[in-house]
């Protein structure tokens, strides 16, 4: 068993760590929106991917960072027409990776498991890409706590301070962006938002503090992610719908709790 299901355990533990980060930030800013459409929209990166040839990996990864920018010049520039202008980008990025798919010779089966995923088949080039980003991600996090916090919860004193609080919440774009596409294979892009949404609902509800909050929803993301590929290896069932069940349930009830 251990064999079948080792890279999915270690890829549940490299996901728990951009999980318990990025997925808190995510919460905590109110960019769900725009990680929807940043995942959603990668697709795009991966149908030019196909369609070229070219790395999966380096060619979306390259795209959702041009996404990520663009994303965040809208909110910053539109702020009041940025629910609008997010829904656009979501369905171009969609529509791009559409058309190239289309233009690509042969029946491209593999766009359909970046769609839905599937963490039993995760390789080991796509662990060591998830080591390289979640290495990106603990580096910046340790360096820039304070001010990812500020960005959080007071521009204002980071403007004060005179730190450019665009260019901080366009890197955390950046590093979503990124996460995202360490994430496709595993979780797929439709379920993305999911899983690193979730954990982090439940961890706001039972801490007090940012830090305390990322370390529960690593550690509500790994054991969903653990608990969802055993379900799925012994009932024979997809694990990733497995995984954001098993969450939204854990969700529901933690929201009965008062």
């Amino acid at each position: 068993m251990w064999d079948l299901i080792s890279n999915s355990v270690y890829a549940s533990i490299l996901l728990s760590i951009a999980i318990a980060i990025i997925g808190s930030l995510i919460v905590i800013n109110k960019t769900t929106a725009i990680t929807g459409s940043i995942a959603h929209g990668s697709f795009g990166g991966i149908g030019l991917a196909m369609f070229l040839g070219s790395s999966i990996i380096l060619t979306t990864s390259a795209f959702t960072i041009v996404l990520a920018i663009i994303l965040a010049f809208i909110t910053i520039k539109f702020p009041h027409r940025k629910d609008s202008l997010i829904g656009v980008i979501w369905a171009v990025g969609m529509s791009i990776g559409i058309i190239f798919l289309s233009l690509t010779p042969g029946y491209q089966s593999d766009a359909l498991s970046y769609l839905f995923g599937n963490i039993l088949l995760v390789e080991n080039k796509d662990l060591i890409f998830m080591g390289i980003i979640d290495s990106l991600i603990l580096i910046s996090i340790i360096f820039l706590y304070n001010r990812f916090l500020a960005m959080s919860y007071d521009r204002e004193f980071l403007t004060l301070r005179g730190i450019n609080a665009n260019m901080l919440y366009t890197y955390f774009l950046i590093l979503t962006s990124l996460t995202i596409v360490m994430s496709v294979r595993a979780i797929g892009i439709i379920l993305i938002l999911a899983l690193f949404t979730i954990p982090a609902l439940i961890a706001e509800r039972f801490t007090k503090k940012f830090f305390s909050m990322m370390i529960v929803s690593g550690i509500l993301g790994l054991v969903f992610m653990v608990g969802g590929i055993i379900i799925s290896f012994y009932y024979d069932i997809s694990p990733t719908p497995t995984i954001v069940i098993i969450a939204g349930v854990a969700l529901i009830l933690s929201l009965l709790k008062k």
